[in-house]
């Protein structure tokens, strides 16, 4: 089976925290330190980060140094995992969904400007698959904005690395994540009073009065590994975007939405997305029409019996879980969008493999990517095809598909 992700890891990784380890100096210490201070410079930060230990937990930081609690709201996408949910939940404070973009599936500024109201306390931004949201936009809201990079670490937003540009920001280095620490997270803020804020409720010993405060240290062990990855950050991300160029060259003649460019961000493809709305049923021999959900459904299936793991980008829309509707471009996306691996080691064959068998499954009319005049017209289902016209090895596919159903 082909990961749908996984971690990058090599020699000097294993180096680095093997040394930690002989030294006995495990928990929280001066690789930490020089972890904050080296992601301080990378994303060119005013000031060094906080390193804790989850994404999740440097979002709950940042919510609890704002004083969000209950009564308040706090703005976020539905299109999102549920991790930010739970942050805003552990305040007690009110989650208010807005729907997204079409073509970035990041917070449409629009949506959010209707959810604002006087009790607005925070809106959480994410760059959702490694594509920079329109910051600028929501900066001129007048609410305190986080920006959750946690798929963004190295993307660009009008020249400027993004994480530095808000109220805070919020990194996730978990084991599929852009750089890994195995689990951690970091976050930045433009004020250090802020900062501070967070500093002190990170921890909970060795204080001279008492509040409730946290155990969301990284340790030595963990930041000796981010040091690691963080040096090949650079080499990390051109991979990446080397993978992405392929996928979009070789897939332009199938039917699916490839990611759309903007000129003003860099997209650094923490998840290669596609999309399947417009291709019909009747495509794959189906006479029955079904969803765009159950078909997306039949084409992740098919593809992890082929050894090819892909994925819905977004598990399940926040507001699914809330029972609440309107939230018809979420619904959309999340009903058509696939993530196709994408990951420094993946190799140049399994890349192969993984377009081989992706336009076998979604156009098998067109067969070889490399020889697009198998597809007589494209975009005709095999019904408009006689059994003369139809290669053996389509109308062996179409059966495939067909007991799929």
């Amino acid at each position: 089976m082909i990961a749908h992700s996984k971690p990058t890891l090599n020699g000097e990784d294993f180096s680095a925290v093997e040394e930690v380890l002989r030294s006995g100096n495990i928990a929280q210490g001066a690789k930490v330190v020089q972890l904050e201070e080296n992601m301080a410079g990378f994303i060119g930060a005013k000031a060094e980060g906080v390193a804790v230990s989850s994404g999740t937990a440097a979002l709950h930081l940042a919510l609890k140094a704002l004083k969000v609690g209950k009564g308040d709201e706090v703005i976020l996408p539905s299109y999102v995992c549920t991790a930010l949910l739970n942050a805003i939940n552990y305040e007690g404070a009110k989650p208010v969904l807005a729907d997204i973009c079409p073509d970035s599936f990041n917070l449409d500024v629009s949506a959010a400007k209707k959810a604002l109201s006087k009790n607005t306390r925070a809106i959480i931004l994410p760059h959702l698959s490694g594509l920079p949201a329109d910051i600028e936009e929501f900066l001129t809201l007048g609410v305190p904005l986080i920006e959750d990079c946690a798929q963004a670490l190295g993307a660009t937003y009008r020249g400027r690395m993004v994480g530095g540009l808000s109220t805070f920001s919020i990194f996730s280095f978990y084991a599929t994540k852009l750089i890994t620490t195995g689990g951690g997270g970091m976050l930045f803020s433009d004020s250090q009073k802020l900062l501070d804020e967070v500093r002190d409720l990170r921890e909970y010993d060795n204080r001279d009065d008492y509040r409730v405060r946290y155990n969301y240290k990284l340790t030595d062990l963990q930041a000796a590994l981010g040091l690691s990855q963080l040096e090949r950050l650079p080499s990390f991300l051109a991979r990446r975007r080397e993978i992405a160029q392929r996928y979009t060259e070789a897939m332009q003649h199938i039917p699916v939405v490839l990611p759309r460019a903007y000129p003003d961000r860099e997209h650094i493809y923490y998840r290669y997305v596609i999309r399947i709305d417009g291709i019909e049923a009747q495509r794959h021999r189906v006479t029955k029409v079904r969803s765009d959900k159950e078909e997306l459904g039949r084409y992740l299936e098919l593809l992890h019996r082929k050894g090819i793991g892909c994925q819905r980008p977004v598990y399940r829309p926040l507001h699914h879980y809330l029972g609440l509707r309107g939230f018809p471009i979420t619904d959309k996306v999340w009903q058509t969008a696939l993530s196709l691996p994408i990951y420094p080691s993946l190799t140049d064959d399994e890349q192969e493999k993984i377009i081989s068998e992706v336009e076998e499954i979604i156009n098998p009319c067109c067969g070889d990517h490399h020889n697009p005049k198998l597809c007589k017209i494209p975009g005709m289902s095999l019904r408009g095809l006689s059994r003369a016209e139809v290669p053996s090895e389509t109308r062996e596919q179409a059966r495939e598909l067909d007991k799929a159903i």
